[in-house]
């Protein structure tokens, strides 16, 4: 049995779930609107301002996306009440992040600067500190469009081990290695 899957959402009072013929959940809150098609396979009920899944075959594959959807679902509901907040860090010497708008400013070590237009459902900051690196901060209603814009933007200059250059979330732990040592004299 899911054990994900079964767990029922319960929706917050300033947030509407309706559920269309096509199977397809809407939900509307104070931070945006977000819809999701559901296979036909698993069942969505809603009663008493609560959301419960059920799935019509207990087939590896059904347990599978019982356990999605209910986890899809839920996202969208914290995501359009409350939201969900990103902190990117850039490290490196000389490297900037600005923004102008929606359009991100990255000079993060090539030739050229990198600009990157970030979706209008994500809200971008950028904080320069003297003497701090560098964060971007993007939050959105959206969780899965805010990790997709997340990984493009950390893809730009992954963190290298050896001198911890590159951009990372904030908290992330990035392994570290001994750089050469000086050979051992005879």
């Amino acid at each position: 049995m899911s054990r994900i899957g079964s767990w029922p959402i319960s929706i917050p009072g300033n947030v509407e779930v309706n559920i269309t013929q096509n199977n397809v959940v809407e939900v509307k809150g104070p931070k945006g609107e977000l819809r999701q098609a559901v296979n036909p396979a698993i069942k969505i009920k809603i009663e008493d301002n609560t959301v419960y899944f059920e799935r019509t075959s207990d087939k590896k594959r059904y347990k599978a996306l019982h356990g999605l959807y209910r986890a899809l679902v839920n996202n969208m509901i914290n995501g359009v009440s409350e939201g969900y907040k990103r902190t990117l860090m850039v490290a490196g010497v000389g490297f900037k992040a600005q923004n102008n708008g929606q359009i991100l400013e990255l000079s993060i070590g090539y030739s050229h600067n990198i600009f990157l237009e970030i979706p209008k459902e994500i809200k971008i900051e950028t904080v320069t500190e003297r003497g701090k690196n560098p964060k971007i901060i993007l939050e959105s209603y959206d969780k899965q469009l805010l990790g997709q814009v997340v990984a493009k933007i950390k893809s730009l200059r992954k963190p290298e081990p050896y001198k911890g250059k590159g951009i990372y979330l904030e908290g992330e732990a990035i392994r570290r290695k001994a750089g050469k040592t000086a050979a051992a004299a005879k």
